[in-house]
């Protein structure tokens, strides 16, 4: 999925992104490749979860 389909995503369950790589990115073609914590972790509202492109 793209960097902005993770964050409508995100949104949708009250949670937060970071992106950890450092440079530019388009949010509308660039994809998301790793996430911590893994999709399959609980997580409380507002937590971040950090991507890597």
């Amino acid at each position: 999925m793209t960097i902005e389909e993770a964050i409508k995503e995100l949104k949708k369950v009250n949670l937060e992104m970071q992106i950890e790589n450092e440079g530019e990115y388009d949010k509308k073609t660039t994809i998301v490749k790793e996430q911590l914590p893994k999709k399959e972790i609980r997580v409380y509202e507002g937590t971040k979860i950090i991507v890597k492109y």
